[in-house]
């Protein structure tokens, strides 16, 4: 089993990364929906199928105007994928994007458990989508052109 840790290497941090992910019509970004959450985010090749993908949580200030809301959204959020980030990996498969940003889009506090399960659902969709895209790039590359 995974450790139950949210460490520094798996939050995202890098401006690049993130202007990519939330770039306007982007090819490379997917988006996917689930209240209370619009996830985006990037495949990598070069991934390793047992790293776990960076993550990023955002709440928008439009939203929750005291930063003491924001915060405690904030904390659920991580909670909820610390405790599930094992889901990645028990799909067959056992892939993850690269990166990942988690916008809550909700208009109201929402409650630990609305938040941690649809979180469940979105981890375990997400591998999915990448078990997908890995086939395909896999497909692809061993069918042979023709002229």
């Amino acid at each position: 089993m995974i450790n139950q840790t949210f460490k520094k290497t798996e939050r995202l941090c890098s401006k690049k990364t993130i202007e990519r992910l939330f770039e306007k019509g982007s090819t490379e970004t997917e988006t996917s929906y689930l209240f209370p959450f619009k996830v985006f985010y990037l495949f990598d090749s070069t991934q390793a199928p047992e790293q776990l993908p960076q993550v990023l949580f955002t709440i928008s200030k439009r939203n929750f105007k005291r930063a003491v809301d924001r915060n405690l959204l904030r904390r659920r959020c991580r909670e909820a994928y610390r405790k599930n980030k094992h889901l990645f990996f028990e799909s067959p498969g056992g892939h993850s994007p690269a990166s990942i940003a988690f916008v809550l889009i909700a208009k109201e506090k929402v409650a630990y458990e609305v938040i941690e399960r649809s979180m469940k659902k979105l981890i375990v969709r997400l591998s999915k989508e990448v078990n997908q895209e890995k086939e395909a790039t896999k497909t692809a590359q061993n069918t042979p052109e023709e002229s």
